[in-house]
């Protein structure tokens, strides 16, 4: 059986977990803000405190969500795969990052002007709503994350006698 090829961005939006399922419209006017890109091993996608004006689909490669730590350096709060988005900062004011993006190795992601996105839900808030649904529990769950990674890193040992 031969493999089907997928030919625009629009195709490639649509079968991302993030839009799957989205109404075909919606992923055809998505598709004029988006294209696929590449990063090479180590290149930063983003750094904290830059503008977050773009997101990315991730569909081939790792990559590190990174909080530099004074004193500590680097902390890697969670490595994220093919099929998961690199980036939610952009839907928030002030569209800044809140973490380093690196890759770890090669990536292949299709990227998506954040500006360009909220134009078009701020035109069709009903559009809007739906990409609100998908990417709220995107966020919730980086928060969640973060948070766990950092009592993992900062929480006193717990005493022995005190366990549970």
């Amino acid at each position: 059986m031969a493999e089907s090829k997928i030919h625009s961005i629009a195709e490639i939006l649509a079968a991302h977990p993030c839009f799957a399922g989205l109404d075909p419209a919606i992923t055809d006017l998505l598709g004029g803000c988006a294209s696929n890109v590449h990063f090479a091993n180590g290149r930063y996608l983003f750094k904290a405190e830059e503008a977050a004006d773009t997101f990315y689909l991730l569909r081939g490669g790792d990559v590190a969500l990174e909080l530099r730590m004074p004193g500590r350096g680097r902390l890697t709060v969670q490595t994220l795969h093919p099929g998961q988005v690199v980036g939610a900062s952009w839907i928030l004011p002030p569209y800044r990052w809140r973490f380093d993006a690196r890759a770890v190795g090669d990536v292949r992601a299709t990227g998506i002007d954040a500006a360009c996105l909220r134009g078009k839900c701020d035109d069709d808030p009903s559009m809007g709503y739906q990409v609100m649904q998908r990417f709220l529990p995107i966020v919730a769950e980086r928060l969640q994350t973060t948070r766990l990674r950092l009592i993992d890193l900062y929480a006193p040992p717990a005493e022995v006698g005190n366990a549970l």
